[in-house]
């Protein structure tokens, strides 16, 4: 008999997409119910419901003590294989055996009602994940430290940021001291400390002989927390090993992505209202360029487009930076700089102008998130890659920093 803490035998999901499993009022009960047979009618001209396999014959085990991480691009099946392992959804096929207590950190502040304050949501989430009153009380000063938000305890959980809402349903989550802690891309929200604080406490609860799955884009933290690595592809196990070995394989099918045209995308996330049709670095004569050099202008270009010919309300772009495929090195937000573009054409080009590339020499690649009326409407991950391949301030080698800044020496004595 295996003692393995999670066992996923031959595991699938499939959803049937369009269908609402539920509806949250009664007019809206009332309104399925006079609209059902107009829908059973489109479904049968359509050749019936249509249906997505997130997850297909997914098998794996995790052994107390270890930290599995799983990666994957977007759509892989990496959120929809940690909802059926936490019990939140049930797989069509397989089987999941768990032994011990399942804590989840799955979306930013999941479990905390936005009306009430941080420190009523620490006591009634910890009550939900089955801490005792005096267990809180006696470890409130701990997770309140941890999640850095001292200052803001007493205010409702509404007026928080969404670092700051991650930061104390982080804390909550793992001092629970749960058998198999579950984390999907907590580390996506937050500074540099409170990611460095993070991975130490997963490492404390791995060390403690408990478990630890662990989703994220970050290869980084990946390759620092976890010894062992699944990737999903297609909502299958494409590669199961040593996690260097199994970020490689990731690396190499990213790398294969950026080739696909971004209307052949289907890796993207959002409402959809608008998409990016085509992306692109360029110099300052407009040129789309593959090389750049460092220390001269560089041009980051999307393309967008929108089946509605009304205008958008709202439109405003972000162009992620990465080093490779791995970690994140800057956020390029338009609003930042003031840039909102309001009742925008249903077509247009959005540029962001880098007057000096300060990159060292190197392979880089930009995500684009485009937002339409407040929603993420588009989310391509390395929609575009460049290799800076010299460097005007000065020679510059790899692995040196990915900065070239401008800099002056003194000595003085």
């Amino acid at each position: 008999m295996s003692h393995a803490a999670i066992l996923a035998e031959r595991v699938s999901k499939r959803f049937r997409i369009g269908v609402h499993p539920f509806h949250k009022s009664l007019g809206q009960h009332l309104r399925a119910l006079m609209m059902a047979p107009l829908h059973r009618l489109l479904r049968f001209a359509r050749g019936g419901d249509e249906e997505l396999w997130a997850l297909q014959e997914v098998s794996f085990e995790v052994h107390p003590g270890e930290v599995l991480g799983i990666i994957g691009r977007n759509g892989a099946g990496k959120s929809t294989l940690l909802k059926v392992l936490s019990r939140i959804i049930d797989p069509t096929d397989g089987e999941i055996r768990l032994r011990g207590r399942v804590n989840s950190l799955l979306e930013v502040g999941t479990g905390f009602h936005p009306e009430l304050t941080g420190r009523e949501n620490v006591y009634m989430n910890a009550a939900i994940l089955g801490m005792t009153r005096l267990e809180i009380r006696r470890k409130f000063d701990e997770i309140v430290e941890f999640s850095g938000v001292e200052r803001f305890i007493d205010t409702p959980v509404k007026r928080y940021s969404s670092g700051m809402q991650v930061r104390l349903a982080f804390a909550v989550a793992a001092h629970i001291e749960p058998e198999i802690l579950v984390v999907d891309e907590v580390l996506a929200v937050g500074d540099a400390e409170f990611q460095k604080r993070c991975l130490g406490k997963m490492r404390d609860v791995a060390g403690g002989g408990r478990t630890v799955l662990f989703v994220s884009h970050n290869m980084q933290a990946v390759k620092t927390l976890c010894t062992r690595g699944i990737l999903l592809h297609g909502g299958r196990i494409a590669y199961e090993g040593a996690v260097t070995d199994c970020i490689h394989e990731y690396r190499t099918k990213i790398q294969a992505t950026t080739q696909v045209p971004l209307t052949e995308r289907r890796d993207r996330k959002g409402t959809g209202r608008v998409r990016a049709t085509r992306a692109w670095v360029a110099d300052d004569d407009g040129r789309p360029v593959e090389h750049a050099t460092s220390g001269v202008p560089l041009n980051l270009v999307v393309e967008y487009a929108s089946d509605e010919p009304a205008p958008i309300k709202q439109l405003r772009t972000c162009f992620g930076l990465y080093a490779g495929f791995e970690e994140q090195l800057a956020e390029l937000q338009s609003d930042a700089h003031g840039e909102v573009w309001y009742d925008a054409p249903s077509r247009g080009r959005i540029r962001c102008r880098l007057p000096r590339l300060p990159l060292n020499l190197g392979l880089y690649s930009v995500t684009i998130a485009l937002w339409a009326d407040g929603m993420v409407a588009d989310y391509i991950m390395h929609a575009v890659t460049f290799e800076v391949i010299a460097c005007e301030t000065a020679v510059r080698a790899p692995n040196q920093g990915y900065y070239v800044l401008e800099q002056e020496w003194v000595r003085s004595g």
